[in-house]
């Protein structure tokens, strides 16, 4: 999985004010994902010799006698399972073979599938055109974008914080407002210059975990949701793969996320997977 050096996580706790028990707290709320962006959006230290791994948009390379999955939504995602770095995710996927992401990103839809071909089998691209009641309809097909895998962290965005940490935010607050002369309840002792102290250096080590600044638009595997509404990724599902819009269209703002349990991503079992759009 995606490690980064805790000597150098405390060093940077140093350098933002953040005690080392905060510090430590913070790692333990972490988990690994997969970013996958576009080649612009490498950090200059993984440029040399990248490896491509997933493409948005395109049309779906399908094994003989599949056809474009009900309902036909749009291809949105491929990923070359073999080309991902192994040993990051906390989550299990196909080793090889590829992961076909379909479904909607404009308006919600009522799924999203998730197809896995099988390495080595015999693929023939399919056509967008289909015939519908005797009338000629079209999938949607996006313009394909090429990405490459960059490892990375995310932090729980609706956890509670551990003790220490909210020991620093509280102490901070209360000398503060002790300086006053204020009255004050517990409940709302977070200083700002703590928090911002925190959020600083929060964004400073998911950062390095990158390798440089984190992309705002992009495809990710793994890790925590960076929803925009109610986090899917809760009580036993996390996340499978999130989407933002802008990654598949410029145009499109979205978030599409996909959740599942961990049993049903390990055994592939992709049809109880659970699509979330927020916008």
């Amino acid at each position: 999985m995606t490690s980064i050096d805790e000597p150098l996580v405390l060093e940077t706790a140093a350098k933002y004010g953040v005690p080392v028990p905060v510090a430590q707290e913070l790692l333990a709320r972490t988990r690994p994902c997969l970013y996958l962006v576009p080649y612009e959006q490498l950090p200059a230290s993984r440029r040399e010799n990248a490896r491509p791994a997933a493409r948005t948009g395109g049309l779906p390379a399908l094994p003989d006698g599949l056809d474009w999955p009900e309902p036909r939504y749009p291809l949105v995602l491929s990923v070359d399972c073999a080309a991902l770095p192994h040993d990051i995710l906390d989550i299990e996927l196909p080793a090889d073979g590829h992961l076909l992401l379909f479904t909607e990103i404009e308006y919600p839809p009522e799924s999203s599938v998730v197809l896995h071909v099988p390495a080595g089998a015999h693929t023939t691209e399919r056509s967008a055109t289909y015939d519908l009641n005797g009338e000629t309809e079209q999938v949607r097909v996006y313009e394909p974008r090429t990405l490459y895998p960059v490892p990375g962290l995310t932090l729980e965005g609706d956890g509670e914080v551990g003790p220490r940490t909210r020991e620093f935010l509280d102490a901070e607050g209360a000398e503060d407002r002790a300086e006053d002369g204020a009255e004050y309840k517990v409940e709302n002792m977070a200083d700002v210059g703590a928090e911002d102290a925190l959020d600083s250096f929060e964004k400073a080590v998911l950062d390095m975990a990158f390798g440089g600044q984190r992309p705002g638009v992009c495809v990710q595997l793994g890790g925590f949701s960076d929803s925009w509404d109610m986090a899917p990724d809760v009580d036993g599902l996390v996340l499978f793969a999130q989407m933002a819009g802008q990654a598949i269209d410029y145009n499109v703002f979205t978030m599409n996320l996909i959740v599942g349990t961990r049993e049903d991503i390990a055994a592939r079992r992709y049809t109880g997977l659970q699509y979330d759009q927020q916008c």
